[in-house]
């Protein structure tokens, strides 16, 4: 009998700390030897034109996560700004019944906008401000009540690792 897979949705609009809690979380399970797998989400379909109306999205984490699968492996973080909102066709797409835990990381618009000027600059930072102000009204408006909710400001990602890992019970010591 093969393991019931899971998955862990991280969302969040830009300079929430998605991939930075992925690659946290990461390290914290490789240190306890849990096997898992991380997909950055966004760069699944990230190309010009963008390829959105063909589900480029789906089939590259389809392949992905088969590739995975094959594998053994059973633990999927995957990050991407609207996971939250895309859980049932991001779960179609891996190609099982994975058990479902979904992460809305919000931050404050100051250390937002911290954050993405360290990152990002120009026409880049100036589009990447503009969306997010609507985008952090959308995901917190369509997320489900189910999805957990993270705030974070003034936490490192130590601590972010630390209470992420509890939602999903991958760590039992």
């Amino acid at each position: 009998m093969t393991q019931r897979s899971e998955v862990l949705f991280i969302g969040g609009r830009s300079g929430t700390g998605k991939t930075s809690v992925a690659s946290a979380l990461h390290e914290l399970l490789s240190e306890y030897h849990i096997q898992h797998a991380v997909i950055e989400g966004d760069y699944l379909d990230m190309a010009y034109p963008a390829p959105w109306k063909h589900e480029l999205e789906e089939k590259n984490l389809q392949a992905i996560w088969q590739n995975y699968s094959t594998l053994g492996y059973s633990r999927l973080i995957y990050t991407n700004v609207v996971s939250v909102l895309q859980t049932d066709k991001l779960i179609r797409a891996m190609g099982d019944d994975p058990k479902v835990i979904a992460v809305l990381l919000d931050v404050s618009d100051e250390v937002m906008q911290k954050r993405l000027s360290q990152r990002e600059s120009g026409l880049s930072l100036e589009r990447h401000l503009q969306r997010n102000a609507e985008r952090r009204n959308h995901l917190e408006i369509n997320a489900p009540a189910w999805v957990h909710r993270v705030q974070t400001n003034e936490k490192t990602l130590d601590q972010l690792a630390a209470e992420v890992v509890q939602l999903t019970g991958w760590l039992h010591v």
